[in-house]
C-alpha cells in the first residue's frame, strides 16, 4: 500500500464514508452502476499523527462528473484508536478540500416503533462516547446548533424514500457510545428517557471534525437489531442477514444520493465555525478596546 505525500492528495467536493452498513460490498465495483468509475485506490496519506486509513477515488456520471473519496468502516485503523484514526482521515478531507460528507452504517433501535430494514436519517446526536477533545487544531469554536446539514439530509431522506424495500425515517437523535461492545438493557433504558432512538459508535467524533474543517455532514442508517431490552431480544441471524443481503439495495440508494446532493453552501453550515478568542494576541485586548473587530 503505497504512502503518499500531503502534495498529491486531489481537490474531491465529496466525501463517502463507510460503514457496517455496506462493509460486506467492494463500493462502487460490486454495484455495477453504469459509468462509475474507479479512479484510484489504496491510498493512504503521511498526516501529523501517522498514516491516513485507505482511501479509495471514484467518479459519478453527472453532468459535470463528480468525484468522491471513500473510506471503509469509518477509517478503522488496526492498533490504532478509532478517534485517533478519524482525526487521520478528516485532516486528508481537510486537505482534499471536501466540503460535503455522507456517512452510513448500521444501528440499533432504540426506539420501539422502529425495526431492522428500517432506514433512520437523524437530524441530532447525544454523545456518550468518550471520543471528546480530538481535533485537527485549536483554531475554531465549533457551534453544534445545528450538526446535520439541513440540505444533505433532505436529499438522504428524499431518495431513501423514493425507493420501496424500506420503511424510511427522517427524524431522529442518534445516541453514540463507545463501543465495540453492545449496551446492557439498562444503560439501553436510560437512553430511551433521554430521548434517543438510535444507538450507534460513529457519528462522533465525525460530526466534530466535520464541523472543524467547514463541511457539511449528514449520515444515514440502517438498523439491523433492537438494542437491548426493546421489543425483543436481537438474533445473530437476522445481523448476518442484513449485513450481507442488505448491503446491495442500501448502498445503490446512497450512490444515487450522492449523484443529486447540492454542492453549494445556502444550508447555512460554514457559517457554524466560528474563529477562536482564545488567541494568546487577545490578552489584555478587553482594555484596549477589543470589541472593535
Amino acid at each position: 500500500m503505497g504512502m503518499k505525500q500531503p502534495t498529491e492528495i486531489p481537490q474531491v467536493p465529496i466525501a463517502l464514508i463507510g460503514g457496517s452498513g455496506t462493509f460486506s460490498l467492494r463500493l462502487p465495483e460490486d454495484l455495477e452502476l453504469p459509468g462509475v468509475e474507479v479512479l484510484e485506490d489504496d491510498l493512504v496519506y503521511a498526516t501529523p499523527w501517522g498514516p491516513s486509513p485507505s482511501l479509495k477515488l471514484f467518479s459519478l456520471p453527472t453532468n459535470p462528473p463528480r468525484q468522491i473519496v471513500t473510506v471503509k468502516m469509518h477509517g478503522r485503523l488496526p492498533g490504532v484508536s478509532w478517534g485517533e484514526a478519524s482525526r487521520r482521515l478528516f485532516w486528508v478531507f481537510r486537505q482534499a478540500g471536501v466540503k460535503k460528507i455522507v456517512a452510513e452504517g448500521g444501528v440499533g433501535s432504540i426506539n420501539p416503533l422502529l425495526d431492522p430494514l428500517d432506514i433512520v436519517v437523524p437530524t441530532d446526536y447525544i454523545d456518550f462516547s468518550q471520543r471528546r477533545d480530538l481535533a485537527l487544531t485549536e483554531d475554531y469554536l465549533c457551534i453544534m446548533r445545528q450538526p446535520i446539514c439541513p440540505s444533505l439530509h433532505h436529499t438522504l431522506v428524499r431518495v431513501a424514500a423514493s425507493q420501496p424495500l424500506n420503511r424510511v425515517f427522517g427524524r431522529g437523535t442518534y445516541l453514540v457510545t463507545e463501543g465495540r461492545h453492545f449496551e446492557s438493557e439498562a444503560e439501553i433504558r436510560a437512553f430511551r428517557q433521554w430521548g434517543a432512538d438510535i444507538v450507534g459508535q460513529t457519528l462522533c467524533p465525525e460530526v466534530y471534525l466535520a464541523r472543524e474543517i467547514g463541511a457539511c455532514y449528514a449520515g444515514i442508517y440502517l438498523v439491523v437489531n433492537y438494542a437491548e431490552g426493546t421489543v425483543k431480544p436481537w438474533e445473530h441471524k437476522v445481523l448476518k442477514d442484513i449485513f450481507f443481503k442488505g448491503a446491495e439495495p442500501f448502498a445503490r440508494l446512497i450512490m444515487q444520493a450522492l449523484m443529486e446532493i447540492p454542492l453549494d453552501s445556502s444550508c447555512g453550515c460554514p457559517e457554524l465555525r466560528k474563529d477562536t478568542l482564545l488567541r494568546p494576541e487577545n490578552i489584555g485586548r478587553a482594555r484596549r478596546g477589543g470589541n472593535n473587530y
